[in-house]
């Protein structure tokens, strides 16, 4: 199926454009290039954007901005984004990672989506035409965007403060059993005095695991401080079922990852 390919200087003209039934973002092309090429007769054009912001990453004052378009290799490789890079780097392989982009992996459908679960756990906020919103809040909604993500914005994490892991059963490119990304901030007697922490596969999109963060607060992480939280690690989630894991096993498995990764021995 031919599909025809328009490019726009701006992503605002871009945006004017994606509004055309049958429409869709071009931006790595991992996701939408694939969905066509297996058929989805729902692609009949596609849109894109040459404009420089949408490749620019801006670092400054603790904070980072970055355009929907930059890839996964270069978050990986760029000097001042160490703290991203395990999350980038568990995107596919090196010629997926060349091509994938952080606008969209935020619209990847579970198993995929890694480094949405860890723009998650850092609170990050979309920016669009229409200006930034939460990133929860655009997760729960995504399904009926049309506008086009122009950036991500976030704040930049201690090192200690910041962890990932992805769960595969196939190093180092494997889809996903789950992955889980963990932002703590601890008190002076080293007690959690914050926790955020996003899961990967245990929704059809990345979400918080809201009732182990809770458990979290004045605990030390230690295998008793940590117990209720791995307790309630799968509270209001519904883990997926795919090729790779069933249900049930993604939900046995949280607990044990989700320990070890805030025990360090991830």
């Amino acid at each position: 199926m031919a599909l025809a390919l328009q490019t726009f200087a701006t992503a605002k003209d871009a945006n004017g454009a994606l509004k055309a039934a049958g429409t869709r973002y071009l931006g790595g092309g991992t996701l939408v290039v694939r969905a066509a090429n297996e058929g989805d007769v729902s692609v009949s054009g596609l849109v894109r954007s040459t404009d420089p912001a949408l490749s620019a990453i801006d670092v400054g004052g603790g904070k980072v901005r970055i355009g929907a378009s930059v890839t996964m290799a270069e978050i990986a490789r760029h000097p001042e984004l160490g703290a991203l890079a395990k999350a980038a780097r568990a995107v596919g392989g090196p010629a997926i990672r060349n091509m994938a982009t952080v606008g969209g992996n935020l619209f990847a459908p579970a198993p995929y989506g890694d480094f949405a679960v860890a723009l998650l756990a850092l609170d990050a906020a979309v920016g669009t035409d229409d200006g930034e919103r939460p990133i929860e809040t655009f997760l729960a909604g995504r399904g009926d965007s049309r506008a086009i993500v122009t950036s991500v914005s976030l704040t930049l994490p201690r090192a200690d403060s910041f962890r990932f892991l992805k769960v595969s059963r196939v190093k180092p490119k494997g889809v996903s059993v789950l992955s889980i990304a963990v932002v703590l901030e601890q008190a002076g007697d080293g007690t959690v005095s914050s926790a955020r922490i996003a899961l990967g596969c245990m929704a059809d999109r990345p979400v918080r695991a809201k009732a182990a963060e809770k458990a979290l607060i004045g605990r030390t992480l230690d295998p008793d401080g940590i117990a209720p939280a791995l307790a309630a690690a799968g509270e209001g989630t519904a883990p997926i079922t795919d090729p790779i894991a069933s249900a049930w096993y993604r939900a046995e498995v949280l607990p044990v990852h989700l320990g070890r990764l805030l025990l360090g021995l991830a």
